[in-house]
């Protein structure tokens, strides 16, 4: 939160020096955003259409979702190149200490998404946080009855990232989640 408000001001500060004409330019584009920017009726992720660009490509593995808390995790995703199928974004995590439950989230259009499409695994990438575990819990819970694979990425150490700078409990789950060697070598 306190980095959007940064980005605020100092965009608020850039504006100030900017000619009248740029500044109307900027409103105009914002307003129209607002207007004609959209959430996917399949996933929920932004479009301007009424189905996104993902969801409607012939390219794209239909029957892979990959759940994200936000648009900004599908950008994050689609800029490794390395997944190919569709998402599902809930738009945001549940969080009782901010009011924020299942029924504030897309959970229930993911349950039926699953009940009524062909899904051969449900990819969970969620924030290592509280909030991304308590998500995480709740939604194994609502899909496991589907008997389908249902799995998260993995987590720990960033890469050139030293192990003693690591917090704890990343360090331990990256121990406990650990996977062959063979198996974490790309091909």
């Amino acid at each position: 939160m306190e980095r959007r408000i940064c980005l605020a001001k100092s965009t608020c500060l850039h504006l100030l020096n900017r000619e009248t004409e740029e500044v109307e330019l900027f409103g105009n584009s914002i307003i129209r955003l607002r207007n004609e920017i959209k959430h996917c009726g399949i996933c929920h992720n932004i479009s301007d259409h009424e189905i996104c660009e993902i969801c409607s490509s012939t390219k794209r593995e239909k029957d892979v979702i990959c759940v994200v808390e936000d648009t900004r995790d599908v950008m994050a995703v689609e800029n490794t190149s390395q997944y190919f199928g569709v998402y599902h974004v809930l738009g945001g995590l549940i969080s009782p200490m901010d009011g924020v439950g299942p029924s504030d989230l897309y959970i229930d259009s993911l349950v039926q998404r699953v009940a009524t499409t062909p899904v051969k695994e449900v990819i969970l990438a969620l924030s290592a946080t509280m909030e991304g575990d308590t998500t995480l819990f709740y939604l194994y819970k609502k899909l496991k009855e589907f008997q389908i694979p249902i799995t998260t990425i993995a987590k720990g150490i960033a890469f050139g990232g030293e192990l003693e700078y690591a917090d704890e409990i990343t360090l331990g789950r990256s121990i406990v989640t650990r996977v062959p060697y063979e198996n974490s070598i790309i091909k």
